[in-house]
């Protein structure tokens, strides 16, 4: 598998490529060309299509790609440990059965909300000569311990990774990401870029923290704790942290949130207290959540990659039939940005 196809230079068009035409969510594209009944309305779901069409996107089955051996082995366990909360799983689980499906192949969901002895159950009662595989999947990226019974099976992990990291592992590179969203801050001029952080303890957390630093040093701005604030992924902490760093005897021109959610929060504050976005503070969210589309101003974000390292899993489990998984064991997939208008246009300066 190429770096080429991991990290954006594609050679045909992706469920991505078509939400980004039609301004939408991955999740939303999926629902509409999956057929599904959710209430969206009609001007939606055809731009949807239309952007679908002129890009040549379709989900079909190729039979001509099947792998030798895959005929009699047609199925891929995929165990997620939650799919309500967030809608990171459904994304991943939709990639992977879509991806699953252009080689012929069917992707079982089951749920086992991170219960060990569900999981054993789980590939105990579904797991027979037909099944691929097994892709496990976790709502938050994290370190998982998996049962015995997984380690007899061809397993890969989505979002998370065992101790001693000999599982293949799919994850989102948050590090990165991290940088990348301070860097616009920064390639817009802003030098006082504050943060409020996800979740202490959290991998996503961590490393979104270390790009915002990494991104910081590059540009030769010092880096300042009073400007780093905690969240925990909610409205109500971007809202309350976005009042602590404004009341700041020299507060920050831009906010990165960790999050969309609390990029919602720090809207309510800013607008509280009578600033403009981006005039007065520019701000930056992650995650791309259908509602950034629909904040005001619209909230410029990075997406979670879910859906495409659903589709990389699947890959990686087809691509082992009659032979060993590919190499490298942990893969890193990019946030894209998306631009929107809460971050103004670069700085002739920066």
């Amino acid at each position: 598998m190429s770096q080429k196809k991991l990290y954006g230079g594609k050679s045909r068009p992706t469920m991505m490529d078509v939400a980004t035409m039609a301004g939408v969510s991955q999740a939303t594209v999926s629902l509409v060309l999956n057929g599904s009944p959710a209430k969206l309305t009609e001007a939606t779901r055809q731009r949807v299509i239309d952007s679908a069409n002129k890009l040549g996107y379709q989900l079909v089955r190729r039979e001509s790609q099947v792998p030798p051996n895959s005929k009699t082995r047609s199925t891929i366990i995929f165990i997620a440990d939650e799919i309500s909360t967030d809608p990171w799983m459904a994304l991943a689980f939709e990639g992977a059965h879509n991806k699953a499906l252009e080689y012929g192949i069917n992707v079982i969901l089951a749920v086992s909300h991170g219960n060990a002895n569900i999981e054993a159950n789980i590939v105990n009662q579904m797991a027979d000569s037909n099944v691929i595989g097994i892709i496990y999947g976790t709502i938050l990226t994290r370190l998982v311990e998996l049962p015995p019974v997984l380690s007899k099976k061809t397993t890969v992990l989505v979002n998370c990774y065992d101790s001693t990291r000999t599982l293949p592992s799919v994850l989102p590179g948050d590090l990165l990401g991290g940088r990348a969203a301070t860097e616009r801050l920064i390639s817009a001029g802003r030098k006082r870029i504050a943060i409020i952080n996800g979740q202490k303890g959290v991998d996503a957390s961590r490393d979104r923290l270390k790009g915002y630093r990494q991104a910081l040093t590059s540009n030769d701005i010092p880096f300042d704790p009073a400007l780093v604030r905690p969240g925990n992924w909610e409205p109500s902490t971007g809202y309350s942290m976005t009042h602590e760093l404004m009341a700041l005897d020299n507060p920050p021109d831009a906010i990165f949130c960790a999050n969309d959610l609390m990029a919602l929060g720090c809207f309510d504050a800013l607008r509280d207290l009578g600033l403009s976005i981006p005039d007065d503070v520019a701000v930056i969210g992650f995650d791309d959540r259908e509602i950034a589309q629909h904040t005001h101003p619209p909230l410029t974000t990075l997406i979670l990659p879910h859906y495409e390292m659903g589709e990389i899993s699947a890959e990686l489990l087809i691509d082992s039939v009659g032979g060993l998984l590919a190499t490298p064991n942990q893969i890193k997939v990019e946030c894209l940005l998306v631009e929107r208008d809460s971050v103004e246009k670069p700085s002739k300066d920066a």
